[in-house]
């Protein structure tokens, strides 16, 4: 009974799925503000849709009560955080805002199936940093001296990655933890990642010569150098990409674009050569299946996953997702094309790039060189991160043991993307009201017969 539930069910799911991702992208298209509003709010009743059917398949899979609990939570906890934001905040972006929840809500959702108190974990993090996130947008736009702190910045994220070395602890191969007791730990770069943005964007707000350039690439290598020391080889990466389209975006030059895939073709070769695990990755991406009973076991079983997912999916809780290990972090892509099914990951890459496309939108829009770097350089980790997640579980690229952005379990992970979302939530209030300002200053001016009559 429970088996016919999931799978009926799971039509209506890849369903939501499709049409939240199409309306991902006719948001952009022209139209009205009331027919916006209506594209919006259909969105929402998507989103809930999804969310009360995926819970009730969890309800009748396990007779939980306690998942009705979590279930109510959220439901407040999302229609509250909606609330908020378009209440305090009357010019947000309604787009963005809704995928922050979409994407959080699948999160929720695998997260239950695959483990209860990892799932409820998750959600009182997320809660208790989307209120704390709450008062970003507004310090936005009040704080216009942030481009003035930027060696702090690179000198307190230097500090702030180091720091694993003296009460640093090791996960999964990775000395880039500090333990905070009880269970709880925090990773670093997750955070120096975000000041490491702001930092390269304030280095370069002004048109930047030789020194600024040589001294802006001389912090970004050490935070690399750390991260590579760390074992962290997806941070570095995604550390790396940042610092090149931002020198890029910033100067212009495609000397930087190209020598930056250049030093890192080089690098990666260096790196092969230097560091044992890196090895081990390379020929585990290579031909796992030589090695599927060691280091190659952990991707065939992704792969085994999407395969028995086909298009259309087994159906949430009818898959075998546990058999693949760390599936509730860096593999948990796999899971929801198990369960979900290939046409339903391809939405939710859809409604990634959605983001990262509403991303440059806002950079483009917004007129401060520092919002505008800002927003290039957040918009290239985010998309980059996602790209290395689905690349590494898809054996399209090694795996680099980076999360999904606010599906993956790890509250570090779920934090700082929240924090980003804040941060690019400011830049387009702050776009929205330049262009208003904008057309104020254009209403004022008189037009070309006025001026003829006051010459």
């Amino acid at each position: 009974m429970v088996s016919l539930i999931s799978t009926g069910s799971n039509y209506i799911i890849v369903i939501m799925g499709v049409i939240y991702a199409i309306t991902c992208f006719t948001v952009f298209l022209p139209s009205t503000e009331k027919r916006q509003v209506k594209r919006m709010d259909r969105q929402e009743l998507f989103m809930f849709v999804f969310h009360f059917i995926c819970y009730g398949v969890l309800f009748a899979k396990t007779l939980d009560t306690k998942i009705i609990f979590l279930y109510l939570a959220q439901v407040v906890f999302f229609k509250m955080l909606i609330f908020v934001y378009s209440r305090v905040y009357v010019d947000c972006s309604r787009i963005l805002m809704n995928h922050t929840c979409f994407l959080l809500l699948i999160g929720f959702v695998m997260l239950t199936r695959l483990s209860f108190d990892k799932a409820v974990k998750q959600f009182i993090i997320a809660a208790a940093a989307s209120l704390i996130v709450l008062f970003i947008p507004y310090f936005m736009e009040k704080a216009v001296w942030l481009k003035k702190l930027k060696w702090i910045y690179g000198l307190l994220g230097l500090i702030f990655l180091s720091s694993v070395f003296v009460i640093g602890t090791s996960q999964n191969g990775a000395t880039n933890w500090i333990s905070l007791g009880h269970g709880i730990a925090l990773q670093p770069s997750e955070f120096v990642k975000i000041s490491f943005v702001f930092f390269i964007a304030a280095m370069l707000t002004k048109a930047p010569n030789f020194k600024t350039m040589l001294l802006t690439s001389i912090f970004a290598a050490c935070h690399v150098i750390i991260l590579i020391g760390e074992k962290d080889l997806g941070g570095a990466l995604i550390y790396f990409v940042v610092y090149v389209f931002l020198c890029y975006v910033a100067t212009g030059r495609g000397i930087y674009l190209f020598g930056g895939i250049g030093a890192g073709t080089l690098a990666a070769k260096l790196a092969y050569m230097l560091f044992a695990h890196v090895r081990v990755r390379f020929i585990a991406w290579k031909d796992p299946w030589s090695v599927i009973e060691g280091s190659g076991y952990q991707i065939t079983q992704s792969l085994f996953a999407i395969a028995a997912g086909s298009w259309l999916g087994k159906g949430l809780t009818q898959g075998r997702p546990n058999d693949i290990p760390i599936v509730e972090s860096d593999f948990i892509f796999s899971a929801i094309t198990e369960e979900f099914g290939i046409l339903f990951a391809i939405c939710l890459i859809l409604i990634y790039l959605g983001v990262f496309i509403h991303f440059l939108k806002i950079a483009m829009d917004v007129r401060g060189r520092f919002y505008k770097l800002l927003a290039y350089g957040f918009s290239i980790c985010f998309i980059f991160q996602v790209f290395l997640t689905i690349g590494g579980v898809t054996k399209f690229i090694p795996s680099t043991g980076v999360t999904l952005p606010l599906i993956s379990y790890g509250g570090s992970s779920v934090a700082s993307t929240l924090i980003i979302f804040a941060v690019m939530q400011g830049i387009f209030i702050i776009a929205y009201k330049e262009d208003d300002e904008n057309e104020e200053e254009q209403a004022g001016q008189p037009d070309e017969s006025d001026r003829k009559k006051y010459d």
